[in-house]
């Protein structure tokens, strides 16, 4: 799948660790690695055994304009 910044969006407010990974262009395996570190490209919830990525830090870091319904 291409990730277009609309599709992104669409995820909503935040997305799941794989979906992230694939939208940096990660290796699960590294994504995971990156997570446990502090390293992912952008901050990562960890809630309980799940981790969980704001979408807003994925636009920011990507350097993708806000939507009309995403204010700055």
């Amino acid at each position: 799948m291409t990730w277009t910044p609309e599709a992104i969006r669409a995820l909503g407010a935040s997305t799941n660790l794989h979906t992230a990974a694939q939208i940096f262009g990660l290796a699960m395996s590294t994504a995971y690695l990156l997570a446990k570190r502090g390293q992912f490209p952008v901050p990562v919830i960890r809630a309980g055994t799940q981790y969980r990525v704001p979408v807003q830090p994925i636009l920011a870091a990507l350097r993708l304009e806000p939507g009309p319904d995403h204010p700055p």
